[in-house]
């Protein structure tokens, strides 16, 4: 058995046993494992992610598939007692880390690869709670503690469902949060919590759903990847990247048969691509073409990456906030653009303050336009 997964079991066997692994006494795990249900919530020693008051937390989502499937964490609460009508939530969706268990590093931040990345991340969850927020951060599924196979990379539901199920676990495990909450991520977890933002009001309608900051949120890559063949020079973009995709894409949709797509080797980088922190996966496609990973043109997949991955672009109903890198090269401008384009098309009311750093990165202007967001939209009084 996976060291991860074995350890995850017994914990939530000692929570179902005991009380003082939760953080609501006298708490079992759900019998039914409905979507959102608490299996343990475990208070973490202070300085863990740089925090004082953190837990790590084991819950029940939903697939893309609508199975049922455990995942796994963090939480963060302010100091002191929680306002009488609750902590409002920051749900926190962070970037790219791979496609493993122990990969998300959240839950298990000790585990988790890219160290300095994952300290701006929590720089910026602290400055969330410091501003009264409680925040949760998902790991995403597959990427915690639970193997449940390689992690589904930017599949839009999942990475929703696993946001969404967390902030409902979360206020099972603490009586001081609100239904009042945001969503925000950066990187893929800009993708993430646009896709929470879109399908909330279906699938969480008891709560209360104010807004979203997306940082340099990836979008639109499924346009670009129908046109990779092996006589393109190079991929577009980063290959550990296209790898990924088409690892969750191999994982979630067996009857699409991805390896007739991959050349020998192509295949091998896929399918230990699942296995992978982002790290691993980046060294394992070092150098490699077009030609080394496809033998054919991944035309044929259009649809089912648009469905796989596309980020909707109507139907929002909350506010939009987007910081965007006119510099940044991990997803390019024109991604960016056309990106804001499409929303301005179809109305959503968005935001954008530009930058000119590094992906991911935020300027004090940017910072202080999330501060100033995340103000306005939570301005009304919090529900529980």
């Amino acid at each position: 058995m996976n060291p991860l997964l074995k350890n995850s079991l017994r914990a939530t066997l000692v929570a179902a046993l005991t009380t003082g692994a939760v953080l609501t006494a006298g708490y079992a795990p759900a019998a039914a494992e409905a979507p959102g249900s608490l299996i343990s919530a475990q208070a973490e020693p202070a300085g863990w992610h740089g925090l004082d008051r953190g837990s790590s937390i084991e819950y029940w989502m939903t697939d893309s598939a609508g199975v049922t499937r455990p995942a796994s964490g963090a939480m963060f609460l302010p100091e002191g007692q929680a306002p009488a009508t609750g902590w409002p939530i920051v749900a926190y969706d962070h970037g790219s880390s791979g496609s493993a268990p122990g990969c998300g590093g959240q839950a298990d931040p000790e585990n988790a690869p890219l160290p300095m990345h994952r300290a701006l991340e929590d720089r910026l969850i602290g400055r969330f709670v410091e501003q009264g927020f409680a925040v949760v951060t998902p790991d995403y599924l597959g990427l915690g503690r639970f193997d449940t196979g390689p992690h589904p990379y930017l599949e839009v539901r999942s990475e929703a469902t696993a946001t969404i199920d967390l902030v409902r676990a979360a206020r099972a495990a603490e009586p001081g949060l609100s239904r009042t909450w945001s969503a925000a991520g950066t990187s893929q977890g800009g993708h993430a919590a646009l896709s929470a933002a879109h399908v909330q009001a279906e699938y969480a309608p008891e709560l209360d759903f104010r807004g979203t900051v997306a940082i340099d949120a990836a979008s639109d890559v499924e346009k670009i990847l129908p046109f990779m063949s092996p006589d393109l020079p190079g991929l577009p973009g980063s290959t550990s990247f296209v790898v990924s995709i088409l690892a969750g894409l191999r994982a979630t949709r067996p009857e699409l048969d991805i390896d007739s797509y991959l050349t020998p080797r192509g295949q091998e980088i896929v399918a230990t691509a699942g296995t992978q922190c982002l790290d691993e996966i980046v060294a394992a496609t070092k150098g490699i073409t077009s030609a080394d990973l496809l033998v054919r043109s991944l035309a044929p997949l259009r649809a089912p990456l648009a469905a796989y991955m596309m980020l909707p672009t109507s139907g929002y109903d909350a506010p939009i906030l987007l910081a965007m890198n006119v510099t940044d090269t991990i997803v390019p401008s024109p991604l960016h653009a056309a990106l804001v384009a499409q929303l301005a098309l179809n109305g959503v009311d968005q935001q954008v303050v530009p930058g000119t750093g590094p992906h991911g990165s935020l300027s004090a202007e940017q910072l202080g336009a999330i501060d100033a967001f995340l103000a306005r939209v939570n301005a009304a009084p919090p529900q529980r």
